[in-house]
């Protein structure tokens, strides 16, 4: 073997091993395997309630999103994989080019998730939404002021703006949906704008973007609302509040974690039945209230503190081009200084 191609599978096996928090256990019949990006805490409470609805067990390793797809490739039809979940549609896509997902389309699913939050040929599946919108300073802004993503990129906001990091796929999957929605150029002029407006280099962290504008280093940024969800039940006075993007146009951009089944599974039925029943009321209900995400099946209500922030107008863009568009996003990134 290459030694370069040894050193790499060594160094990805390590990864997952370090960063797992359960082993894969042996594979039956009445099990399904599961690798997962999305941390224990946030997974184990629905694989428990699944077991106990239908008697099927649920195994599960966890790691890495990256280095989980890169396990799944090498293990190729050896897997014990069943379903991969993780967070972003552009991850989400990427595995799902890497031919790692078989076709699933069922009734249940087309019934329970909206079609723009799964993947058109079916190869994977959205099962909770995460908005990314505008939060801003109580003390020092307006709601009257404040309107759509493009608007960030006007001189009002000049040394007003904090936000996160282009290298992190939130931002990837938000620049891919304003190509999608406003076209390249347009694009380019306002990622341009969001620059020229910073307050600060780009934060590693979403509660970074908050604590800065809640230290006064910045009026206005842009978060994911989960993020938004966690500071305010540490500190529910927090001089901050969410703002509902483009409501009278596009909609704000959402984003999903999800699911696929893998192509070599060797369950792939106790899988598809995994899949169905995280679609439904009552997982989805667990979904919301665990990570103050907003169910995928619109027909559940949210989380108490996240019904709280009122309702609105979502960009049913299909989350399939938050990874097609993504290269363009990175390009167009690069080539207007987004650090």
């Amino acid at each position: 073997m290459n030694i370069k191609r040894l050193i790499s599978i060594t160094v990805i096996f390590s990864v997952l091993t370090v960063s797992s928090i359960t082993t894969v256990q042996a594979v039956s019949d009445d099990s399904v395997t599961v690798y997962s990006s999305r941390k224990e805490h946030l997974i184990k409470p629905l694989f428990e309630a699944f077991t106990k609805d239908t008697g099927i067990q649920v195994d599960y390793l966890t790691g890495k999103g990256g280095a989980l797809i890169e396990r799944l490739k090498l293990e190729g039809s050896s897997t014990p994989a069943d379903m991969f979940m993780t967070v972003d549609a552009g991850n989400l896509w990427y595995a799902g080019s890497q031919d790692l997902f078989q076709n699933v389309q069922t009734e249940t699913l087309k019934s329970n998730i909206p079609a723009y939050l799964r993947d058109p040929q079916g190869l994977w599946t959205g099962l909770s939404v995460r908005a990314r919108t505008i939060v801003y300073s109580t003390q020092r802004v307006e709601p009257s002021e404040l309107s759509t993503y493009a608007d960030l990129a006007s001189p009002k906001w000049k040394g007003r703006l904090c936000l996160r990091t282009s290298k992190k796929i939130y931002t990837k999957s938000l620049t891919a949906s304003v190509i999608y929605n406003h076209g390249e150029s347009k694009a380019g002029e306002i990622i341009s704008g969001w620059v020229n407006n910073l307050a600060a280099t780009p934060n590693a962290k979403d509660s970074h973007v908050m604590n800065a504008i809640l230290s006064g280093q910045c009026d206005v940024g842009l978060v994911n609302t989960y993020y938004f969800g966690r500071l305010i039940e540490k500190n529910p006075n927090a001089a901050l509040k969410l703002f509902w993007a483009n409501q009278d146009t596009t909609g704000v951009h959402v984003n999903v974690s999800g699911a696929g089944v893998i192509k070599n599974a060797s369950n792939a039925k106790g899988a598809i039945t995994l899949l169905e029943w995280l679609s439904s009321a009552k997982a989805q209900a667990i979904y919301g209230s665990l990570n103050k995400e907003y169910p995928a099946n619109q027909n559940i209500a949210s989380d108490g503190m996240v019904s709280s922030w009122g309702t609105f107008k979502q960009d049913n863009m299909n989350l399939s081009q938050a990874g097609i568009l993504q290269a363009k996003a990175v390009k167009l990134m690069q080539i207007k200084g987004y650090k």
